[in-house]
């Protein structure tokens, strides 16, 4: 269990775990029941697991098989124990919801794993059959065994297929690259857009530039218009107030006697 980031040495040491490993052809069905009785009066835990309770039924009828699970899970009931019980299925190509010992419908939920083989590999996949009184997934989800324990990997869809293993890795690299081309080609067209912006804006400096002088000659030229009609009007004044003097001066001298 160390070699998948599991320690447990810590517990047993601390007085909390207690591991207890037997053959199941060492003794009678009754005699590993009496001892199951023994061990959970004495320590009182609070959570029993089982592993597997398949080999219990190998040499004996499954009818024995059966009862003597019944009686266990009824007894770990009555002492307000959680019970997980694995049980080892035959492996198909499809996985199969079923259990060899037959006692499922006493059982809460029930987990199944599966090794799943496509494209060449196998992955390990988990999924809840059922749940009582609990809402769960009903989606298959894969899981792995790293340096920290085991972790189940978020579901990966593509398209209306759940993908797990190199094919889930795969399709996430691809979809990655996707992803920055996509990112690469936004950016070009952004890029592209704010260099017509720029020369839109260049267009637009240079018209208003051509309209200011456009506008300067324009004023200058009305101003020339101004002064030459200004100097024109100062002259046309000059000349009327010089032939108004010759003409006063005779009527002046016509008047005397």
């Amino acid at each position: 269990m160390r070699s998948v980031g599991v320690e447990l040495l810590r517990w047993v040491q601390e007085g909390l775990l207690q591991i207890h490993a037997t053959r199941p052809t060492l003794q009678g069905l009754e005699q590993h029941l009496l001892r199951m009785y023994d061990l959970v009066r004495e320590f009182r835990p609070a959570v029993v697991v089982v592993d597997p309770i398949s080999n219990l039924s190998l040499n004996t009828s499954e009818a024995n098989g059966k009862a003597m699970l019944m009686r266990l899970i009824d007894f770990l009931k009555t002492q307000r124990t959680t019970a997980i019980l694995t049980s080892q299925t035959i492996e198909t190509a499809i996985p199969l919801a079923d259990s060899d010992v037959g006692v499922s419908s006493l059982m809460d939920s029930w987990l199944l794993l599966s090794n799943v083989a496509y494209n060449g590999e196998r992955t390990r996949t988990l999924q809840v059959l059922k749940s009582r009184g609990m809402a769960h997934s009903n989606r298959v989800r894969e899981f792995v065994f790293s340096d920290k324990g085991v972790e189940l990997v978020d579901v990966y869809l593509s398209g209306d297929r759940v993908l797990t293993g190199t094919a889930r890795m795969a399709q996430a690299a691809q979809e990655m690259a996707a992803s920055e081309l996509r990112n690469q080609d936004h950016q070009l067209r952004l890029r592209g857009l704010q260099h017509r912006r720029a020369a839109v804006d260049a267009q637009i400096a240079a018209l208003n530039a051509v309209e200011d002088e456009r506008r300067e000659e324009v004023e200058l030229s009305i101003a020339r218009e101004r002064f030459a009609s200004e100097g024109l009007a100062a002259r046309t004044r000059a000349i009327a107030g010089a032939n108004r003097k010759p003409r006063e001066k005779a009527r002046s001298k016509r008047s005397e006697p």
